[in-house]
């Protein structure tokens, strides 16, 4: 024991450490600090002035000069610390303020506090606007908007042009009936009554001397000025926009033009009044892509005519809209629509993919993308879902069956159309010739859940997201055995977009159905495999449509397949129809509507076979 004390005597003992003074916190006027950036925040300047001793007399003016030279939509401010400065303290803060159309602004700042009449005062100069403002500088800005980015074909060919086109508006001083401006632009440029009265209550345009309400094209424009220049309050402008080709995927290319009073507030606060944005179709859609953002400065212009930058927004360049289009695709939709008087609207897409070759609807006139966003019952172009139903039940293509001219399901007639009768038939002719009474009672026993599984197999009820809104297809499960027997020959409560049903048409060729899609990327969205052995027997049947049955306005069209309908709508009798035909060749499916037209071998059939022909 006394050998290891002896020991431990020997070793050198560690120093006790030193303690390090805490950097001291300056306290400071906290309240009084939060109260002025608070008051800064809300633009309140004579709260601000109160607490400023000897504030000067242009105190007001460069705060004001501040805000409007830069266009400060808001601004949100967080105190820091405070620093000793003698008697004074210096608290910093943090500043981010909102330029309208440039973005965000952030930089450090500091408010100086010194005691007068025993309150904590701000003792102001320009500096506490910003660190390097003096008396007399000036607070101004720049702005460049990048060009704006093409919209692109399947072959990155860009689908846009840039040309002249005429914006219409209106005088809001100038207008002495309210309804005859409105009704005129309604019924020559296809603006509603509605949408007219939203541009004008818009915030803005009460002291505006022009709204604008629409652009057109110079050749339409040319139509419709005779019947418009003379409406008091209505009157045009000239300018150079980016504009589709005349008519060509109108709907879905969009239009861009000036943004409106209206539609700024939607917009967010880097755009201005005159900035050009997408109105409509992709061009709204994917307005922050194709247009990027705009660059800027923020300067500080002194007396002596030098200007200092005190920060740089860097913009960017837009990016292309890449679509599944193809232009000859899109070009035969547009041609085969020419002419046609009623409503209408054609939809082609890849049977192998999904991805949308053409869209078009009509008139040009409207604003409703029928093709994407109308809903109809799709009549017996449902029948190759019901079909599909019936061959994975074990059907067969010359399987037996009766075709009536009436069939009773409970209390409801079903009758074929013009009192058609095949009497005792096969599957083959039933669906050629479209015989309702035949699929009513085949329903009757297939029942209402495999009815359903084969319409989610062709994508009723699936939810997806072709690139732009559109109202995609439902089948509502029938409450009864009337509601299955009309749901069967796609009446009652089924409802179909055309572009879904021509996703319907591209299933049955290809024996998947695939969620179409307009954009580049959005590929790999549902699908479903349709039931094993459907296929060959399903596209057979569609082929006999067309060689044999109601669709025979397509028979010089090779290779064609296809299901006409005739879809009933409304409450009046006799009931309208809407005209029908699905079909598909060369891997391509299609659908055709004719809104209100009529029979769908008759109407439809014939606008589809000039589709096909020129693929």
């Amino acid at each position: 024991m006394a050998a290891f004390l002896a020991a431990c005597a020997s070793r050198p003992v560690a120093p006790a450490p030193v303690p390090v003074p805490a950097e001291p916190v300056v306290t400071g006027p906290v309240a009084e600090a939060e109260g002025y950036l608070r008051a800064w925040a809300a633009g309140d300047v004579a709260s601000m002035r109160r607490a400023v001793v000897n504030p000067p007399a242009y105190f007001e003016v460069m705060h004001q000069q501040f805000r409007d030279g830069l266009r400060i939509v808001s601004s949100q401010f967080e105190l820091g610390p405070f620093q000793r400065d003698g008697d004074a303290r210096v608290a910093t803060y943090r500043a981010v303020h909102l330029l309208r159309g440039l973005g965000e602004w952030e930089l450090e700042g500091a408010l100086r506090f010194v005691r007068h009449q025993g309150q904590w005062r701000v003792q102001w100069t320009p500096a506490t606007l910003h660190p390097e403002a003096r008396e007399g500088d000036l607070f101004s800005r720049t702005r460049t908007a990048p060009q704006r980015a093409d919209i692109l074909d399947s072959q990155g060919t860009p689908l846009t042009l840039h040309g002249e086109v005429i914006t219409i508006g209106v005088d809001p001083t100038r207008v002495r009936n309210h309804a005859d401006v409105a009704a005129a632009l309604q019924a020559h440029t296809g603006v509603s009554t509605a949408q007219f009265d939203a541009a004008l209550s818009a915030a803005g345009t009460a002291t505006s001397r022009f709204v604008p309400i629409i652009d057109l094209p110079p050749a339409r424009y040319q139509q419709v000025r005779p019947a418009l220049a003379p409406v008091p309050g209505i009157f045009f402008r000239r300018k150079s926009a980016r504009t589709p080709t005349d008519g060509f995927a109108a709907h879905t290319l969009g239009r861009v033009g000036e943004v409106t009073a209206e539609l700024l507030p939607q917009m967010g606060p880097t755009y201005l009044p005159g900035d050009l944005v997408g109105l409509s179709g992709l061009e709204r859609a994917y307005e922050v892509q194709l247009a990027g953002s705009p660059s800027g400065d923020v300067l500080l212009m002194r007396p002596s005519g030098k200007t200092q930058v005190l920060f740089h927004f860097e913009g960017e360049p837009g990016a292309p809209l890449s679509t599944t289009l193809r232009r000859e695709v899109q070009a035969a939709a547009e041609a085969a629509l020419d002419g046609v008087a009623h409503p209408a609207a054609l939809v082609a897409v890849n049977s192998a993919t999904g991805a949308i070759l053409a869209v078009a609807s009509r008139p040009l006139s409207q604003p409703l993308h029928r093709a994407l966003t109308g809903r109809y019952p799709p009549g017996s172009t449902f029948k190759v879902v019901t079909t599909e139903a019936l061959l994975a039940r074990g059907m067969r293509v010359d399987s037996p069956v009766a075709c009536p001219p009436m069939t009773m399901v409970r209390t409801k007639p079903f009758r074929n159309f013009e009192g058609e009768s095949l009497g005792d038939t096969t599957l083959r002719q039933v669906f050629a010739h479209s015989c309702n009474t035949a699929f009513v009672t085949l329903a009757t026993g297939l029942g209402g859940d495999a009815l359903s599984a084969a319409a989610r197999r062709f994508g009723f009820d699936v939810p997806y997201f072709p690139g732009l809104t559109s109202a995609g297809a439902s089948f509502p499960a029938p409450a009864d055995a009337i509601e299955l027997a009309a749901a069967a020959i796609g009446q009652g409560r089924v409802l179909a977009t055309p572009m879904h049903m021509a996703s319907v048409a591209a299933a049955a060729e290809s024996g998947e159905w695939r969620a179409p899609y307009l954009v580049e990327g959005l590929d790999g969205g549902p699908s479903s495999p349709l039931s094993d052995g459907v296929r060959a027997p399903l596209s057979a049947l569609m082929r006999a449509v067309v060689m044999e049955g109601s669709g025979k306005a397509g028979r010089q069209v090779p290779g064609l397949g296809g299901k006409t309908g005739t879809a009933e709508f409304g409450t009046v009798a006799p009931l309208p129809t809407h005209a029908w035909f699905i079909g598909f060749r060369k891997g391509v499916g299609f659908a055709v509507l004719v809104e209100g037209g009529g029979v769908g071998g008759r109407v439809a059939a014939p606008i589809a076979a000039k589709f096909a022909g020129a693929l």
